[in-house]
């Protein structure tokens, strides 16, 4: 089952619990999904759904950030559930330690292609784009900046 029909079908069960927080998160979630659509003009596909909600998630981060640095503990807890609302629709998250063995394989998979020499900080690039396919492919999911944090103090060891 997609995101946006299982999004709907609990959007329904909010309504008949009459759950307000989660069936406002959950309509804002619909209608940045059904914007995307709007604007490819055709359905989205389920890795494009990901990542919507990904974006929504990191937005949340941000405002917990900016409501706990303006003494707005309320506001933050309320955004705080929302990021638990939306990352239940996501994959699993993958653990530092998948993530690491992850970044490890993938740099070592480029040291082999290269004829056995080290990639270092100027293949940063290549070597993010690589670690991002393998955990996709492994059906987990990882935030963007602890992986970069990762692949660039595995780069760092040379």
């Amino acid at each position: 089952m997609s995101i946006g029909t299982s999004i709907q079908t609990d959007i329904i069960t909010a309504m008949k619990a009459k759950d307000e927080h989660k069936l406002t998160t959950l309509r804002m979630v619909k209608s940045a999904l059904k914007n995307k659509e709007i604007d490819k003009r055709e359905a989205l596909t389920d890795a494009e759904e990901q990542q919507i909600l990904t974006t929504l998630i990191k937005q949340r981060r941000e405002s917990v950030e900016s409501f706990t640095k303006g003494n707005r503990p309320e506001l933050a807890a309320k955004e705080l559930v929302e990021i638990g609302m939306i990352e239940g629709y996501l994959p699993k998250a993958a653990g530092d330690d998948e993530v690491r063995a992850t970044v490890q394989g993938a740099l070592a998979e480029m040291a082999a292609a290269n004829g056995g020499v080290k990639p270092g900080m100027k293949e940063m690039g290549s070597a993010m784009k690589l670690v991002q396919q393998k955990i996709a492919a492994t059906g987990l999911r990882a935030d963007g900046k602890v992986v970069s944090e990762m692949v660039k103090s595995e780069l760092a060891k040379g």
